[in-house]
């Protein structure tokens, strides 16, 4: 049996724990009782960066972004497919680095759009411009152990 994981919640950031096995039975949030998995990215700032990135054990896959970029906005259409293909197996999210400048400098982001893949806080793999659909889900799985 495996131990489960914490995964925080899109809607109030408590932390809950779910078996593996049992992410894709739809589970609600046990203080909130909200749906864990939206199918939707999510827009963290830092509070909720720290909950689902750093304290959180689902990998999370994010973009970090700017309203005033026109391939972030291009691109942000794909991402939302992304994400409805890859939950409840890895978390999609979205740091508005004009609104969330603190998290832009602490990950060195340099361009937008940038994807940045972290797992148990640490980050494993980035990728700098826009993409589709079919290639960020083919690149996030390429980068999962």
């Amino acid at each position: 049996m495996t131990d489960p994981l914490l995964v925080a919640c899109p809607h109030c950031q408590s932390l809950n724990r779910v078996p593996a096995g049992r992410l894709d039975a739809r589970p609600d949030c046990g203080r909130c009782h909200q749906p864990l998995f939206t199918g939707q990215p999510l827009a963290l700032d830092a509070p909720g960066f720290t909950a689902h990135v750093e304290r959180g054990q689902l990998p999370v896959l994010v973009d970090f972004w700017a309203p005033w970029c026109g391939p972030c906005r291009m691109m942000a259409p794909q991402f939302e497919q992304a994400a409805a293909q890859l939950e409840p197996r890895v978390r999609l999210a979205k740091v508005d680095t004009e609104a969330q400048p603190a998290l832009g400098n602490r990950f060195g982001i340099r361009s937008i759009p940038t994807l940045a893949l972290f797992h148990h806080g640490r980050e494993l793999a980035r990728q700098a411009g826009a993409m589709g659909a079919a290639d960020i889900v083919r690149w996030t799985r390429a980068q999962l152990p």
